[in-house]
């Protein structure tokens, strides 16, 4: 075990030496922090007062930006898994490989330092980008948040950190050059926020395109984390009128349909567990045939 430890702080030294590789698997996230800060913000603000006249700006500032962060940080836990496989790629594409086949370390050690390495990086980049935003809402908007909700938060988007480090390291066991992996990394911070639900709200895209995106995990990630996010600032904005705040989480994705079926936290919390399971196994296999 000390061996496989070893592995991932090895890993994880070497993916924070990296800045423009820290910088990179944060795009999504600061894309869509710019995007808000500067351009849609303010249009989804003027938006909803047109329509929740009774509402302060403040309110619908807060709820705008709760929304905004909470798609921020559940991108986070989706990309940082896929920055911190880029050791791996480096050792493949460097040679190192052949050193780790002629040393005593097992290839299962060897395996394992870079999927947990993935893990950890996600859950500590993911649990920074949480905190500072918690403290953005809480200094320039004025929300707050009990206990129990930050952890429920949390809680969530660390599941999301394990399923999607799987999926990402599963994806990258087939990348054998530095050049395709960048490609990939820029191809994923560019679409994901959309496959989110983040950039637009999904329900403000056509039927077909929005059951599509609800149906994918990316956007079912982001559900349980928007509603607890959402919950306190969307009820000051509407004055707890339920069929407007029906309306408007369906609108902003903090619920999804496929069809006639509602996304429930609870598939939710499966599904990504699933995708713990499955593709770690899978990326292991993968992996093995790599270093063999």
């Amino acid at each position: 075990m000390s061996v496989v430890v070893n592995l991932m702080s090895r890993n994880l030294r070497l993916f924070f030496r990296d800045r423009l590789g820290v910088f990179f698997s944060l795009l999504s996230a600061l894309i869509l922090f710019l995007l808000y800060t500067l351009f849609l913000g303010n249009g989804q603000v003027e938006s909803l007062q047109e329509n929740f006249p009774a509402a302060s700006e403040e309110d619908v500032k807060g709820f705008v930006d709760t929304w905004m962060f909470a798609g921020i940080v559940g991108i986070t836990a989706i990309t940082t898994g896929l920055g911190a496989m880029s050791v791996f790629v480096e050792d493949s594409a460097s040679g190192r490989f052949r050193d780790f086949l002629v040393s005593p370390i097992r290839r299962e050690a060897l395996i394992l330092g870079y999927l947990l390495s993935a893990g950890v990086v996600a859950l500590i980049m993911t649990t920074v980008v949480l905190i500072i935003s918690l403290a953005y809402l809480y200094l320039v908007d004025g929300v707050s948040f009990e206990a129990g909700q930050i952890a429920t938060v949390y809680g969530y988007l660390a599941v999301s950190c394990l399923a999607f480090a799987a999926l990402s390291a599963f994806a990258v066991s087939f990348v054998r050059t530095t050049g395709a992996y960048s490609a990939l990394s820029t191809i994923v911070g560019t679409i994901l926020g959309f496959l989110a639900g983040s950039y637009i709200p999904v329900g403000a895209l056509p039927d077909g395109v929005a059951t599509v995106i609800n149906a994918l995990p990316f956007m079912q990630a982001s559900i349980p984390i928007r509603q607890e996010m959402t919950e306190q600032s969307l009820e000051s904005m509407t004055g707890g009128n339920q069929e407007a705040i029906t309306d408007l989480e369906g609108l902003f994705g903090i619920t999804a349909t496929v069809g006639d079926w509602a996304v429930s936290n609870t598939y939710v919390l499966f599904i990504l567990a699933a995708m713990t399971v499955l593709f770690t196994l899978l990326a292991a296999v993968q992996i093995r045939r790599r270093i063999a």
